[in-house]
């Protein structure tokens, strides 16, 4: 169900997002919690058969699924996987100082101490070469006409991260993250991710927004001592809103980028 989430999300944010990578043929491009491969490959397609494309990934299980979908799309070789903890980056000697771009999304903010995985980021990268980070800051969500229930129920969501020691709010630091670990940065900026009633991917929006939300009932309804039917209510609150015809998501993934020196 959540690697289905996943890919669905994939298909509703990469385009916006290679276009702001600018990416050029032959370029040698490190992607930092590559999770399902999708936008790695998109990735690798972009930069072509002389680039290079290297993907990391935590979760064997996602490993496991990006390699599966490669194959199925007759590109099992267009990115090199290794498997490998953000903190500590499965590279070698080679590898270090060597890429043209490296690149994380909706990683930063599940790690405790998100400035050692940017520190790597940028040495991984050659003297000139780009780091970008992309991340949420989830404060920023809203839903229109807003949904009885929603604001307690994402609230409490927000507070599951902090409950883990991780940051919801990390987007708004990508730039200081950027100058803490070395790199200039160069650039910020935001991509859309919302929609509206009527547009066409309106219902995927629905589907990733409960589908998020549900991954955090445990925590929620457990320590942090969230209703188990207030939660439900709250659901229930949002699908029956997505029906409206004026119901509106508005949201941004943040966007930083830096350059090593």
């Amino acid at each position: 169900m959540e690697q289905r989430r996943l890919s669905r999300l994939n298909e509703l944010l990469n385009q916006a997002c290679l276009r702001e990578l600018r990416l050029q043929r032959g370029q040698r491009v490190l992607d930092v919690g590559s999770g399902l491969g999708q936008f790695t490959r998109d990735i690798a397609r972009t930069v072509g058969s002389k680039g290079r494309v290297l993907g990391i990934e935590r979760d064997p299980e996602q490993l496991a699924e990006a390699q599966r979908q490669a194959e199925l799309a007759g590109e099992p070789d267009s990115v090199e996987w290794r498997q490998g903890d953000a903190a500590k980056f499965p590279l070698t000697v080679r590898d270090w100082g060597s890429f043209d771009i490296a690149h994380t999304r909706f990683v930063l903010e599940h790690v405790s101490r998100p400035e050692q995985i940017v520190r790597q980021m940028v040495r991984s990268v050659r003297a000139g070469g780009r780091v970008v980070l992309a991340d949420d800051d989830h404060q920023i969500l809203r839903l229109w006409p807003e949904p009885e229930g929603f604001v307690a129920l994402w609230q409490g969501y927000i507070q599951t991260y902090e409950h883990l020691g991780c940051d919801p709010f990390v987007g708004r630091r990508l730039v200081a993250l950027l100058q803490k670990a070395g790199a200039t940065p160069m650039r910020n900026d935001w991509i859309f991710f919302g929609s509206c009633a009527g547009a066409p991917d309106f219902p995927g929006f629905i589907q990733n927004l409960i589908g998020v939300i549900e991954t955090a009932r445990e925590v929620m309804t457990g320590p942090l001592k969230f209703g188990a039917r207030d939660f439900d209510r709250a659901l229930r609150n949002i699908r029956s809103w997505s029906r409206r015809a004026d119901a509106a998501i508005w949201y941004g993934l943040c966007w930083a980028e830096g350059v090593r020196s």
